[in-house]
């Protein structure tokens, strides 16, 4: 089975708040508000691009607080996403936890919406004031547990290296989070962009970003404590389309367009080192074997796991496919 999203971004649309690191039209390439009349034409688009293969579809509403537009408005676009009925597999979207409550959840759940994202970004209250995000972590539980209730798929997304939060604080963050049993979470870094808040806390010196390094870290100790509890990651960075990476755009932070795979190579790299550190006296060369998927995982980008053992150890490392 493969899954794919059907994006339609509503930048902005629904919501009120400016958070400190939100550039929604940025972050989208959306400048442009759309109508649900549109997204009939975006929907049958994406759709004959797709692959005739065994394959789960679902229109996702991304890009704003789908959740805080008037009701009337959301319903329209879910009848536009419900004339593809049979052709998806269900209605996703993204909101704020503050946005979620019964009379929202009973439209969605009628219009077949499969799974809510809430933007909880930090379980950390000082973190969210601070970042002027307008809601509580007990927002986040509350909504967690009414999308739950209802019978709806829950997605929570989180962010790493906020003003006011640390490493020790986004690891605790992602364990509060696992404890609402969400169906998958997204993660990521923080990331200072043009023409946010955010941007004149960093030039003005009251902001520093995390390092690619340490953003690599502490999403590799993130990624870590929901693989413990079986809890899909199933982003892990920030998506980078061609209006985020034009000049300007991204003032300063941890950004990498493969983020996510740096994460990976990264636990590779522990795990392997700890097999290196077993030795009595480290050998010249070594053979790893891991999963036939897991291989490039292992090597790192270009190589850049065989040439730590390497330099660090003098260990010539092999990766094996079993």
């Amino acid at each position: 089975m493969r899954y794919y999203n059907i994006p339609i971004f509503i930048p902005h649309e629904g919501c009120p708040h400016d958070c400190s690191f939100c550039n929604q039209r940025k972050i989208t390439g959306v400048t442009t508000t759309v109508k649900p009349h549109q997204v009939h034409s975006m929907i049958e688009k994406h759709l004959s691009f797709l692959p005739d293969c065994k394959r789960h579809i679902e229109v996702a509403f991304f890009g704003g607080s789908f959740t805080g537009l008037p009701l009337k408005k959301q319903e329209n676009f879910y009848r536009v996403a419900g004339e593809f009925r049979g052709e998806i597999d269900g209605i996703r979207l993204s909101t704020r936890p503050d946005y979620i409550n019964a009379e929202v959840l009973s439209l969605a759940k009628a219009w077949g919406v499969t799974t809510i994202e809430l933007g909880a970004q930090s379980a950390f209250d000082r973190v969210l004031v601070q970042n002027l995000r307008g809601h509580t972590f007990q927002d986040t539980k509350e909504a967690a547990a009414l999308i739950q209730d209802y019978g709806i798929g829950l997605g929570l997304q989180m962010m790493t290296g906020l003003p006011g939060s640390n490493r020790e604080w986004d690891i605790k963050t992602a364990e509060l989070l696992a404890e609402l049993k969400p169906d998958c979470v997204r993660v990521y870094p923080t990331l200072v962009l043009n023409g946010t808040a955010m941007e004149q806390q960093y030039r003005a010196g009251e902001y520093s970003p995390q390092t690619l390094e340490e953003a690599v870290e502490t999403a590799k100790r993130v990624l870590t404590v929901f693989r413990n509890r079986e809890i899909p990651v199933i982003r892990l960075g920030l998506h980078a389309g061609e209006e985020l990476r034009e000049e300007g755009n991204i003032v300063a932070g941890p950004f990498h367009p493969a983020f996510g795979e740096l994460v990976e190579n990264r636990i590779w790299r522990d795990r392997i080192e700890e097999e290196i550190k077993k030795t009595i006296s480290f050998p010249k060369e070594i053979s790893i074997q891991v999963p036939f998927g897991e291989v490039s995982k292992a090597v790192g980008q270009k190589r850049c796991n065989l040439t730590y053992f390497q330099e660090k150890y003098g260990v010539s490392v092999k990766i094996e496919s079993r």
